[in-house]
């Protein structure tokens, strides 16, 4: 296995766990999770990476121009801070993205193209987001900026394709506010398709610059396919995805089901979700924009009954509103898909006391060297 040996990790704050062997930092993650949920039920094995390094998909660098040296610097924010540590390669990040955030860089002062100064409100570029298709060798490169005038825009495409060819595809987005690392909602593809697709647990998912999509995918497949095996799904099932995002986890269970019906609020997730049911041919899958626990409780309350339901909400788990709408619905068995172990406990808490059963508890390590843990528990009605 690869030595763990960066430069930078103490002040970019990015690795929580450095200081830890792999092995040790999955026991420690064991233990975290034991603390938490065993109450529930026994915790299985934490299911660890066999190679725990550039595991991300998804990179994002953000620049600026260092007027002493006179030159243009790309780099990670320290956490908790608008500092940028200057970085050149990650242990954790892909390395072909890791190689493309320099060459930018390096075009940048070529091409006279400033960076942004977000304390005088002036320069050009934001930032750089990149996107790989783990088992498609897809590259998209989104290059963000605070105005839509691209200066040499296609003499500066042409140089980082000569340097890059392997990049599918460019992304011009537009972002003028004053978040950083944000997308802005305009933007222009200047090179290829304007989104790569990649394959997971068998079928094709078109990721756009905005799309969500786990940045580990050898991970995401191996939590996605416990998710499934949690559901127990026997082909006859109409099943609830709630947080469904771009639908991942809807279609992968599609096969498996009778019926599926993917909720979520953001409508170009929807939108994403839909192109990726037409891409591979599921028929049996549909989805609505809408707050799933206000739907839920809408479409229980017209009759419509849901044998299995599936939550995957954001790190502040779930709210009390869905949790009782879930309960009001009766399914059989929940399938919870959780980032947040703390947030986890409290909503299984709630679950629990309103006469569901946890059955299965399964860790999996979705974040190496960091102190994020993803959790699948099974629930059943008792």
């Amino acid at each position: 296995m690869e030595n763990y040996n960066c430069k930078v990790n103490k002040r970019c704050g990015g690795c929580q766990l450095s200081n830890m062997s792999y092995e040790e930092q999955l026991t420690y993650k064991q233990r975290q999770v034991n603390a938490l949920l065993s109450q529930f039920c026994r915790v299985e094995k934490i299911i660890g990476m066999k190679n725990p390094f550039h595991y991300r998909n998804k990179v994002q660098a953000a620049y600026y121009y260092d007027f002493r040296r006179r030159k243009t610097v790309s780099g990670v924010y320290q956490s908790n801070s608008k500092s940028i540590v200057p970085v050149d390669s990650c242990m954790l990040e892909n390395e072909k993205a890791d190689r493309i955030i320099v060459t930018i860089r390096r075009l940048c002062d070529t091409f006279k193209i400033v960076p942004y100064d977000i304390r005088k409100g002036s320069g050009f570029l934001r930032h750089v987001l990149i996107r790989y298709g783990n088992s498609t060798g897809e590259i998209m490169v989104v290059i963000v900026s605070s105005n839509p005038i691209f200066p040499s825009r296609n003499n500066f495409v042409k140089a980082l394709l000569k340097e890059h060819p392997e990049i599918t595809t460019v992304v011009h987005n537009i972002n003028p506010s004053d978040i950083n690392l944000a997308l802005g909602e305009r933007s222009k593809t200047l090179y290829g398709k304007g989104y790569i697709e990649d394959r997971l647990c068998g079928l094709t998912f078109r990721i756009s610059p905005s799309s969500f999509y786990q940045v580990n995918s050898v991970q995401c497949e191996t939590l996605y396919q416990k998710a499934i095996e949690f559901a127990e799904l026997t082909g006859n099932e109409t099943v609830f995805d709630s947080y469904c995002g771009t639908g991942t986890i809807g279609l992968i269970a599609a096969s498996e089901a009778k019926q599926v019906l993917g909720v979520e609020l953001n409508k170009n997730a929807v939108r994403d979700a839909v192109s990726n049911a037409k891409r591979n041919g599921v028929r049996n899958i549909y989805f609505t924009c809408d707050d799933a626990g206000e739907y839920l409780e809408y479409i229980t309350g017209e009759g419509e009954r849901f044998d299995v339901v599936i939550m995957d909400p954001p790190r502040a788990g779930s709210d009390v509103k869905f949790l009782k709408s879930v309960v009001k619905a009766q399914p059989k068995r929940v399938v919870y898909v959780s980032c947040n172990p703390v947030t986890l406990k409290r909503d299984l808490e709630f679950l629990t006391a309103e006469g569901y059963k946890v059955n299965r508890i399964q860790p999996v390590d979705m974040f190496p060297y960091t102190s994020h843990t993803e959790v699948v528990c099974a629930l059943s009605a008792e």
